[in-house]
């Protein structure tokens, strides 16, 4: 037997359902013939993928490692077979948010000039890779704590952190802020992609509270609503102006390291042609 997209799939939909049944059900398919489709993938790697042992189902070890590689794969596949991409291979470039921040103009300027025949595509994806484990995209600018295990990683710049608060607030006239006194405040805090967390206080100022978003379009909604303030970077005004947001700088908060990560080998041969101008863009002067 020869394993094949089928098995992938099969694999990928029981490691998101955690387990089989749900798993089949969301395929339209029974649980023995989506169990046999399993055992027919275990069977052609020769390594046991899903812990059957418990009555909740758990990826082994080897299922973890090979979920991210079947979900690269699968994920090629889907891009190769996309009528709307046919006679082209765009490289594309994963941000959580705000993607270069004042170098992202520039990124996009000086590739479509040097580089005409292969679009870059800049994709949103609201995960703490960007999109980089589950192969969405070729590489991925990647801010705060990320464990990005297999890949190469550059280093491209640090920014300073800003507050984000409603414009109605006291603290809006502020031409500075300190940790301290953004701690009387709820904290808007992005839990899936955020690099703001209540543990970057220092003890004894900690924030009372925090509102809890997915996104950065929700952290912003927050903000604005007046139900907290936010910690961010320079990155974000950038992409994220509001009327009725104001940015303040906050210079006791430690800065944001900004890099670019990509698989090694890359997915896409321009990759190696982004990493040159991203390393050369980011170490001019900013714009």
């Amino acid at each position: 037997m020869t394993a094949d997209l089928r098995h992938l799939r099969a694999f990928l939909a029981i490691a998101a359902a955690g387990g089989i049944t749900r798993a089949a059900a969301e395929l339209h398919v029974t649980q023995p013939a989506l169990s046999r489709t399993l055992r027919q993938l275990e069977d052609h790697l020769r390594v046991r993928l899903v812990d059957r042992s418990t009555h909740h189902l758990h990826l082994t070890e080897a299922g973890d490692a090979f979920r991210v590689r079947a979900a690269a794969a699968v994920a090629a596949v889907d891009d190769v077979l996309d009528p709307a991409r046919a006679g082209t291979w765009p490289l594309r470039l994963g941000h959580a948010w705000s993607a270069l921040g004042v170098h992202t103009t520039t990124l996009l300027r000086r590739w479509k000039q040097e580089h005409p025949r292969t679009p870059l595509e800049l994709l949103r994806v609201d995960e703490r890779d960007a999109g980089l484990s589950r192969g969405v995209v070729d590489a991925a600018i990647v801010r705060g704590p990320a464990e990005l295990p297999g890949f190469r990683v550059l280093p491209l710049l640090t920014e300073s952190r800003l507050a984000a608060v409603p414009s109605d607030s006291p603290l809006a006239g502020r031409s500075h802020l300190t940790l301290a006194e953004l701690a009387g405040e709820p904290i808007a805090v992005n839990t899936v992609a955020g690099i703001t967390a209540l543990d970057l206080w220092p003890r004894g100022s900690t924030p009372a509270g925090s509102v809890e978003v997915t996104n950065t379009d929700d952290w912003l909604a927050t903000i604005i609503a007046g139900r907290a303030v936010g910690l961010t970077s320079t990155a974000t005004p950038v992409m994220y102006t509001h009327p009725a947001v104001v940015y303040i700088p906050v210079p006791d908060a430690p800065p944001v390291p900004v890099r670019l990560a990509w698989p090694d080998p890359p997915r896409h041969p321009a990759v190696p042609e982004l990493v040159t101008l991203a390393r050369e863009i980011t170490a001019a002067p900013a714009p």
